[in-house]
């Protein structure tokens, strides 16, 4: 399959086949480095050499707009060739797509299957939105059992946004039996990266002693933490527990936050 090259300007695709042992790793090298150019060719002889992904790299350079303008017909078009090459990152790509229905057709039922299958496949981005389909009852029926399922395998993989939300669902006892301890360990690992929901949880759990221990110094250095990350209802959490605590505890509350440091999320505790 030949793709044009945006930034060359030209069909590639046999001097890209000749490029020896490049492939999508060496494209996100790269990438990474931020040298389009030779990311694409990589992407591109990973592709014609049998790795779907490649397809699916090329396309997000596409619907980014990363080294030619933003294309999202030429990106969905990268997606398909990607998702029937065996690409599951292509195929939860397409998926979202479907579900926003502004490049292709919105397809609920499409979008849940593209998602989901991609989801078996163990993509923690593909099993994290196919428990918010079923969350949702999006193209599958409502079963938020099978959401925490899903969310649960996300987060084993680090998923930040499936801890967040198995946070959540422990909280309300929303398909799994309610424990507050169990919240709190989802919003912790969050939080420990500096997320602005687990922190803001976290907090929450210290000021009202529910899930962690009541400490209202500790509750507010984790709200301090949330608020300047830009969550108002964490600004108001701390500047009514700053009313609450002495003078004593108010600077003890500011040098945790100001000591604190995040660490990545597969390093928390």
């Amino acid at each position: 399959m030949s793709i044009f090259n945006p930034i060359l300007g030209l069909c590639v695709a046999g001097s890209i086949a000749t490029a020896a042992h490049a492939d999508v790793e060496t494209g996100i090298v790269h990438l990474e480095a931020g040298d389009i150019a030779n990311a694409v060719t990589a992407f591109q002889t990973g592709f014609d050499a049998g790795d779907a992904d490649g397809a699916f790299y090329l396309g997000r350079l596409f619907e980014l707009g990363l080294g030619t303008d933003v294309d999202l017909q030429r990106a969905a078009a990268l997606y398909r060739a990607g998702a029937d090459a065996g690409s599951a990152k292509a195929q939860h790509r397409l998926g979202l797509m479907h579900l926003e229905g502004a490049t292709v057709l919105q397809d609920f039922g499409r979008a849940a299957e593209l998602i989901c299958d991609a989801a078996e496949t163990g993509d923690p981005e593909a099993q994290f939105n196919c428990g918010l389909l079923h969350a949702q009852g999006r193209g599958v029926a409502a079963d938020q059992a099978q959401a925490v399922t899903l969310w649960t395998a996300a987060a084993a993989q680090h998923h930040v946004a499936a801890h967040n939300l198995l946070g959540q669902a422990y909280q309300e006892g929303a398909g799994i039996t309610q424990d507050n301890v169990q919240a709190v360990y989802h919003f912790a690992k969050t939080a420990a990266a500096g997320n602005a929901m687990g922190l803001y949880e976290v907090a929450r759990a210290h000021a009202s002693g529910e899930g962690l221990a009541l400490d209202p110094v500790k509750a507010h250095g984790f709200a301090n933490l949330a608020a300047v990350r830009g969550l108002g209802e964490a600004q108001a959490l701390r500047d009514r527990l700053s009313t609450e605590l002495n003078a004593d505890e108010l600077a003890q509350a500011h040098a945790f936050a100001r000591d604190w440091k995040a660490v990545p999320i597969d390093q928390a505790q």
